[in-house]
């Protein structure tokens, strides 16, 4: 690889500059998926592209391709990519990192004078955050590959009730040609997928380590909603053992199931295990015995047989807790979703470039899932690299260090360079 061969650290933060500027919120940054904000950060990329005098061209979902083009234009293309989309009042690096890495690696490679044998695309993606936004999974990225199902279109955006494809259709996309699975990015056009993301936890701040490779992204099946039912009763009234208390039941039931997460982790299995809402109900009063709580559980895992231990643990505890509280339980369970690995081998050539860079990495799972799981699942060589940041993901005070930022796009343009050269 060009000694010369260097990513251009300087477009990447003034980009990031226009992005928080054009997007502030009062608050935090909003780029909601598939309206305004969104809109904005797309078009702040594609004016970028086109001024590197790179190919643009959006899919029918309104995915993103800018491409520096390789001397073999029918050879599989290298993706470099993210999502532009942001949670409300969030931070400016969630998503977007990945997407200017991309456009500050093949800058640098334009800038350089170099032509790659194949293109390198970097891909800005519609609709990641599904939580905040479209509760459907990955919507943006599974339309990239052509592999959204039809039915999803008709998923609801959380604040305006109004379906995806309306969505779409009101940003000037095509969800009928979605729904047929038309695309730009059909998986076996791909050589493979590299996504830098901000990471979302405090493990590299706390191993003063600036970047991470990625083993796997997380499956998940969450109890969406759980209660517990006991009896309402005066709470100066009714001795101990005549309560039938609902949060104390709770209580009891999901410190238990803390101490069975904590044992399931000695026996090696990579797990979390979250309480989302843990609460008392209405009709709770200052002089009530509670009658009622409920409850969220969000629980996630790099194996199918950790995130099964968690619900075998959880039946045996409901049965224990209701003999001894005197309690019923009623849970929700949603549907799993699988543990995506990353392809071991983008995940070596990462690491090669790392090594040649003198940059210190981890290699660790991601807590949250990402577009790339799409790739993945699709058959696509994928990884991710994660940087260190500072304060969290899904909070306005997200705080990645360009330095940092720098050395993680460092590694993913040489390691592009040398599977394009």
């Amino acid at each position: 690889m060009r000694p010369n061969l260097t990513p251009d650290i300087e477009l990447a933060s003034r980009l990031f500059d226009a992005l928080r500027e054009r997007t502030f919120d009062g608050v935090g940054v909003t780029r909601e998926a598939y309206g305004r904000g969104e809109r904005i950060g797309h078009e702040i990329v594609r004016a970028e592209a086109e001024k590197l005098g790179l190919e643009t061209r959006t899919d029918p979902a309104g995915n993103l391709l800018m491409t520096l083009p390789g001397r073999d234009r029918s050879a599989k293309r290298i993706i470099l990519g993210s999502h532009l989309d942001s949670v409300p009042q969030g931070g400016n690096f969630d998503g977007a990192a990945g997407v200017l890495a991309g456009l500050a690696a093949v800058a640098g490679m334009r800038h350089a004078g170099f032509v790659p044998a194949r293109d390198i695309t970097v891909l800005a993606i519609r609709a990641e955050e599904g939580g905040a936004w479209f509760p459907s999974g990955l919507p943006g990225s599974k339309a990239a590959l052509g592999r959204l199902p039809a039915a999803h279109l008709e998923v609801a955006r959380l604040d305006s009730g109004r379906s995806l494809a309306d969505h779409m259709a009101e940003e000037g996309f095509d969800p009928a040609a979605v729904a047929r699975g038309e695309c730009l990015l059909p998986p076996e056009s791909i050589e493979a997928y590299v996504e830098l993301h901000i990471e979302q936890g405090p493990v590299l701040e706390a191993q003063e380590i600036p970047i991470a490779l990625v083993t796997a992204l997380p499956g998940s099946r969450r109890i969406r909603e759980g209660r517990v039912l006991g009896e309402y009763n005066h709470s100066g009234a009714t001795p101990r053992r005549y309560r039938r208390d609902a949060a104390i039941a709770l209580a009891e039931f999901a410190t238990k199931l803390d101490d069975e997460w904590a044992r399931l982790e000695t026996l090696g299995h990579r797990l979390v295990v979250t309480f989302c809402i843990l609460e008392t109900t209405e009709q709770a009063g200052f002089t009530k015995v509670p009658g009622e709580a409920r409850f969220q559980i969000d629980i996630r895992g790099t194996t199918e047989e950790g995130i099964n231990a968690v619900h075998a643990a959880i039946d045996r505890l409901v049965g224990e807790v209701e003999a001894r509280r005197g309690v019923s339980f009623e849970l929700v369970r949603g549907p799993m979703s699988a543990p995506t690995p990353m392809s071991a081998e983008v995940r070596s050539g990462l690491a090669r470039a790392a090594e040649a860079l003198g940059v210190d990495y981890l290699t660790m799972p991601s807590g949250g899932g990402h577009d790339a799981a799409s790739f993945a699942q699709a058959g696509v060589p994928s990884c991710m690299l994660f940087v260190r940041n500072q304060n969290g993901s899904h909070n306005p005070d997200e705080a990645m260090r360009i330095e940092d930022f720098a050395k993680g796009c460092e590694v993913i343009t040489r390691w592009a360079a040398e599977m394009a050269g």
